[in-house]
């Protein structure tokens, strides 16, 4: 539709992409349980996830402007980074921002310093946890990508699932506000969407079980994904599944999936 139609002035139309990933893992003595979120913490610190949320800012043909970043105590981490679509004279950069250092750190090749446009920006947050009384530890991503202009967050689906290991996920999808052609006309979309699970790798889709709930009219688009298979040796923390007994792995393995069905539909089963 970008090509179809000549707009006045700005591209106002703010595209979110909200990103929730969880991971479960068995985890029975306190240790392994602790060992467990200690790994997650290690493995998805903030410099990783920096990382990460930088491939993001690539592939969906953004600039990095400033970063700020955090690990807590005792688990998770938080990044965010403003982005921006368009670059500027480096005069105009706020020189309180380190988009001149990250620029130069993350697109070594570019000489020039890019600009914030208001709610362009990547975010991600981690809450690994576990409780004393359940075997099953989880660990949930939060990402949001919000961009305003042309680029859309939507390009940067399947770099972020294959980035996680991904049992269950909520994807949440929406357009907000709207651009206006030369003729004075408001559109309230850009792009064709009807589902975001048009967007997903066939190869990765075939691997889950999904689900839509969708509010066209609105332009809010929501799917959730559950794994399909359930090998038990990927939830299993330091524990070889030959070494246990067929009725514990059975066992294991139903409360493995109760815990992702869960999770799935939003509710407590007993």
């Amino acid at each position: 539709m970008n090509e179809k139609i000549q707009l006045y002035g700005f591209n106002n139309l703010t595209k979110t992409l909200s990103f929730n990933i969880y991971d479960i893992c068995y985890a029975k003595t306190e240790r392994e349980k602790k060992d467990y979120i200690a790994y997650i913490d290690e493995q998805y610190n903030s410099e990783r996830l920096t990382n990460i949320l930088c491939g993001v800012t690539d592939i969906i043909g953004a600039c990095v402007l400033n970063i700020s970043k955090q690990d807590y105590d005792p688990q998770g981490a938080s990044v965010t980074i403003l982005i921006s679509e368009e670059t500027v004279p480096p005069e105009q950069i706020d020189e309180t921002c380190n988009g001149g250092y990250w620029a130069k750190k993350i697109n070594d090749e570019r000489e020039t310093v890019v600009a914030h446009l208001d709610k362009s920006h990547v975010t991600v947050h981690t809450y690994p946890e576990f409780h004393p009384n359940n075997d099953i530890s989880s660990f949930r991503v939060d990402i949001d990508v919000s961009t305003c202009g042309k680029i859309s967050p939507l390009n940067a689906l399947n770099f972020l699932i294959g980035q996680f290991d991904s049992d269950v996920l909520a994807l949440d999808y929406r357009i907000r506000g709207f651009t206006r052609d030369v003729n004075g006309k408001k559109y309230y979309k850009d792009h064709d969407i009807n589902s975001i699970q048009n967007f997903i790798d066939e190869q990765t889709l075939a691997r889950y079980d999904a689900i839509d709930v969708n509010v066209y009219q609105s332009n809010i688009f929501h799917t959730k994904m559950m794994l399909k298979e359930i090998r038990l040796a990927d939830y299993l923390f330091n524990i070889d599944p030959r070494e246990l007994p067929p009725q514990e792995r059975l066992s294991i393995k139903d409360r493995i999936t109760k815990e992702m069905l869960e999770i799935y539909y939003g509710m407590n089963m007993y």
